[in-house]
């Protein structure tokens, strides 16, 4: 592709690694309501939401979902990052120099946007770099649906096709090519076929490696 004019950075396991707090977290939230979930059972709904990463949990225990639950995960995981959270290295990194170097920036993430201020904060990067930040609570529907990159494109104003997504879940890259973006995947969370098979256009390791292959 040419190079692109956004770049559009999902949360969890391309800036962060969450997973291990969140799930901590919501396994913890959960035993409030009778629920001891393991930690795999979480993993089908990664890159969802934190709603379904709950309720679908929960509700496959036979415990509807209810609000409440998430408010009770966000307030553990707010302790549980201070130890848990790992921020990737490259993360801060990429996002500043992208930034000096006149390209548009978002963060679009199926999160709430309590789990993404608190995110952010960990990275340590200033927020006014981003044009625009779309959190699951500013979408009706999640990922794999377009809908949270689309509106990340138009609240910067570039077309769909000059973006460049970074992901690392399946249902995340099923959501970046729907919405007619090129879809770079980390192997943070899924496997290098994994992600291929779901439509990545380009699958490394390391973030750095394709920053330097797409906008070097």
């Amino acid at each position: 592709m040419n190079k692109p004019r956004l770049a559009i950075f999902d949360m969890d396991g391309v800036l962060v690694d969450s997973e291990k707090a969140f799930k901590h977290a919501c396994q913890d939230a959960l035993l409030q309501w009778g629920v001891r979930a393991e930690r795999e059972e979480f993993v089908p709904y990664t890159g969802m939401g934190d709603i379904l990463y709950i309720g679908g949990v929960s509700e496959a225990h036979g415990v509807p979902y209810c609000l409440e639950m998430t408010d009770v995960s966000y307030k553990l995981y707010a302790e549980y990052v201070k130890t848990e959270l790992f921020v990737f290295p490259w993360s801060r990194k990429i996002i500043e120099s992208l930034s000096e170097a006149g390209y548009k920036v978002a963060v679009a993430s199926s999160a709430g946007q309590f789990k993404v201020e608190t995110n952010l904060n960990c990275v340590g990067v200033d927020t006014s770099l981003f044009s625009a930040i779309v959190t699951g609570s500013d979408v009706e529907k999640k990922k794999p649906a377009p809908d949270i990159f689309l509106k990340a494109a138009e609240m910067c104003g570039i077309d769909p096709s000059d973006c460049l997504v970074f992901e690392d879940a399946i249902s995340g890259v099923k959501a970046a090519k729907a919405a007619g973006m090129f879809a770079v995947a980390v192997t943070s969370s899924f496997t290098a076929d994994e992600l291929y098979s779901a439509g990545a256009d380009f699958v490394c390791d390391d973030l750095m490696v394709a920053f330097e292959k797409f906008f070097v």
